[in-house]
């Protein structure tokens, strides 16, 4: 599942392909129904006015006042392919940014779970839903199909469950705030809580380790024992990882990459302790280790991370 950088990345690379640009067709494959939830003539011969992000959701916003929320899960995928494209697989080329904004019947935009259809013809067996555009088409493709696109009053998004749930993200939320929080699960390990949804929006496994590092925070520590200052740095740090990995393009993960269909280099450069283990501590020289934390797997600095005295690892 994509965390909020790489939902964010998707975001601002697909904006300029579809604001104030009209859908005249929609064709939904029959046969994964739960993929398009809605009234299909809600989205036909409208136009987007706007592309937000909720969290981990898209939300694109009609001109008729619907919008489409937009969760790619595990393996969805957005694809836009302009309309002077040639689709033929040894005939794509993936533009740099700059050009995707300059001309959208030209560009050809792959963003999700990577796979050969960032560059195959489509549509084909994994595309669910695909919205034609003057300027081209927009597939929305899903392999295991848990994805989904709703249409929804736009007026309604924020009483939808999955969004109003949404616990605000770490750059709306104050200190104070996120201490109470700790103190309301103070039995449970801090990474359990910054990974709950409704606790703080947007922190997923790989930056939870990574505030937790920033922090000097062991992520097995009762919440209940932080104190607010190490609150305090667990939320700068969050702030300061996540910013990070929007500014490189998204993490690297083996399954997410950047709008033009490169990686982004957020591990690469910026990750000190995730997917680290077994290297030396960019601070202290200490081998970085892996654990289960959470039901996850979790990576820190034993030295710069001390463990509670009940914690055991595994």
């Amino acid at each position: 599942m994509p965390e909020l950088p790489e939902v964010e990345t998707i975001k601002r690379g697909l904006a300029p392909l579809i604001i104030k640009k009209k859908i005249v067709q929609v064709e939904i494959d029959p046969h994964t129904q739960k993929s398009f939830q809605g009234e299909e003539a809600n989205v036909v011969d409208v136009t987007v006015k706007d592309i937000r992000r909720r969290g981990k959701a898209l939300l694109i916003d009609l001109d008729n006042d619907y919008t489409m929320m937009v969760h790619l899960r595990m393996t969805g995928q957005l694809i836009w392919r302009g309309a002077g494209v040639d689709l033929a697989p040894e005939e794509v080329n993936l533009p740099q940014k700059d050009a995707v904004a300059q001309d959208a019947s030209k560009a050809n935009f792959a963003a999700g779970h990577p796979s050969k259809n960032f560059t195959d013809a489509l549509p084909n067996a994994q595309t669910r839903v695909s919205f034609t555009f003057d300027e081209g088409t927009l597939f929305f493709n899903d392999q295991r199909k848990f994805g989904f696109v709703k249409v929804i009053p736009t007026g309604e998004v924020e009483q939808e469950k999955f969004i109003a749930e949404l616990a605000k993200e770490p750059w709306e939320m104050c200190t104070q705030e996120l201490f109470s929080q700790c103190q309301r699960h103070k039995n449970a390990p801090i990474k359990a809580v910054l990974l709950d949804q409704k606790v703080i929006a947007g922190l997923g496994n790989i930056y939870a380790d990574e505030s937790l590092f920033y922090a000097s925070v062991h992520p097995a520590t009762k919440a209940g024992e932080l104190t607010e200052a190490q609150v305090e740095m667990l939320l700068e740090g969050a702030r300061s990882v996540m910013m990070a990995s929007i500014d490189s393009g998204g993490s690297t993960m083996a399954t997410y990459v950047k709008p033009d269909g490169s990686t982004g280099n957020y591990l690469e450069n910026f990750a000190q302790v995730f997917r680290r283990e077994g290297k030396p501590c960019l601070r202290c020289n200490e081998t970085l280790q892996k654990t289960r934390v959470a039901g996850r797997g979790t990576h820190y600095c034993p030295k710069c991370q001390k463990a509670p005295e009940y914690f055991k690892d595994v």
